[in-house]
């Protein structure tokens, strides 16, 4: 059976030009890049260039580049150096739908004294600028909002935000986590972006491997170092550089750009003809992020009445492979603090599902889906307590039963 892989927002196949540009660095050029000695040097040459690349890619500065191993330590990095730089501001501000490499990390201050507030959004899932504005005090330290939502791909108006912030305050810090974005929607330093202090995204999500990220830090911002203990990355991250997934990184961004407008273009046709297709032949069916502004590549639906883990089993037996939200909480039977925040209904909050298009995916694989969804819901509403099969709705006490209030 064929794998039919939808599940890119939590990770992407390694592009075999990726690996080609990894594999010297894993064979002959296995040099620590700290070394004195001349076969050293190409291994440092090569993180030279890979920060060169980047730079240029984003519109930054090469020493604006700061490698990390993934984009939760990029997060944490940003977060925690902007309170050791400025430990006389300690109000935080962010949104209730930040993935938990930020949320769970700016709940560790608030649970150790900080404020914060954390902004609400609608049905949605975009947060109400208004609301923004008001949360700015004068203690304020920081701002993290992230670029795209990686379970709705809804995408928040960052550029717009941090020009409010800069309007504001200067010495307000703000940080976005772009790790769903980058590579897919114009990221412009020293343009769109030229606001923003601090920057997150990791490899995997573009087609690198697992194991490497980065983090932008604009000159002049005051920010200090995470992890200490080492003179790497000019003393701004300690530990050996992975020489090779650096290099692996620069060629995937590459890649990412050098078509984005075509490639975005051929997701959205395939995302949009996936999202029309299942709405139309599957009642009871929600599109979260619906009428927002969206990534290209990402479809979240909510189903009512049914398990987003039975879907996914049944998704699984055909090969396909979709996830119910952030990769990074699968195995809670909790709903996604996402759809909650968007206040999905609570016949459906348990019924998502999401797909996430790449470069890989095909019309054929497009095509696959919309043929077996509809009878996986079909089926498994067949075993529902709460639908009516004969009426292909759901049972009128349908509410009642799953509040735990029937009567009947």
């Amino acid at each position: 059976m064929k794998t039919i892989y939808m599940d890119n927002n939590a990770t992407t196949r390694v592009a075999p030009e990726v690996v080609e540009a990894i594999l010297p660095f894993l064979k002959e050029n296995y040099f620590n890049p700290s070394s004195m000695y001349g076969p050293a040097r190409d291994a440092s040459d090569a993180i030279e260039n890979a920060r060169r690349r980047i730079a240029a890619r984003l519109g930054a500065e090469a020493d604006e580049i700061l490698f990390t191993s993934c984009a939760t330590e990029s997060n944490n990095a940003a977060i925690r150096g902007a309170l050791k730089a400025e430990p006389s501001r300690r109000h935080v501000i962010t949104t209730a739908v930040e993935h938990p490499a930020v949320l769970e990390v700016v709940a560790d201050l608030e649970r150790r004294g900080f404020p914060v507030t954390f902004l609400p959004v609608n049905r949605k899932g975009e947060m109400d600028v208004r609301d923004f504005v008001r949360a700015l005090r004068e203690d304020t330290l920081l701002v993290t909002v992230m670029h795209a939502n990686n379970e709705s791909g809804v995408i928040f108006p960052v550029e717009d935000l941090a020009r409010i912030v800069k309007e504001t305050d200067p010495s307000i810090l703000f940080h976005t986590d772009a790790t769903q974005s980058t590579g897919k929607l114009p990221i412009d330093w020293k343009g769109n972006f030229r606001h923003v202090d601090l920057l997150s995204f990791s490899g995997h999500k573009l087609h690198a491997p697992k194991g490497v990220g980065a983090l932008v830090v604009r000159r002049g911002s005051r920010w200090r170092p995470f992890l200490i203990g080492g003179h790497q990355e000019r003393s701004r991250r300690a530990g050996t550089e992975n020489v090779a997934f650096i290099a692996g990184l620069a060629t995937a961004l590459d890649l990412a750009l050098e078509n984005r407008e075509e490639e975005v273009a051929r997701l959205e046709a395939m995302r949009d003809r996936l999202e029309r297709e299942l709405t139309a032949r599957i009642p009871w069916l929600e599109v979260n992020g619906q009428g927002a502004a969206r990534l290209p590549n990402t479809l979240n639906l909510a189903v009512h009445y049914i398990e987003g883990e039975g879907i996914l089993y049944q998704l699984d037996a055909h090969g396909i492979c979709a996830s119910s939200g952030s990769a990074c909480t699968s195995g809670s039977l909790e709903p996604s603090h996402v759809l909650r925040a968007m206040k999905v209904p609570f016949t459906a909050v348990h019924g998502s599902v999401r797909f996430s298009l790449s470069r890989y995916n095909t019309g054929e694989e497009i095509d696959r889906v919309i043929e077996v969804f509809p009878e996986i819901v079909r089926n498994l509403r067949k075993l529902s307590p709460y639908w009516d099969s004969a009426k292909d709705r759901p049972r009128e006490d349908a509410k009642e039963r799953l509040e735990g209030t029937s009567r009947s």
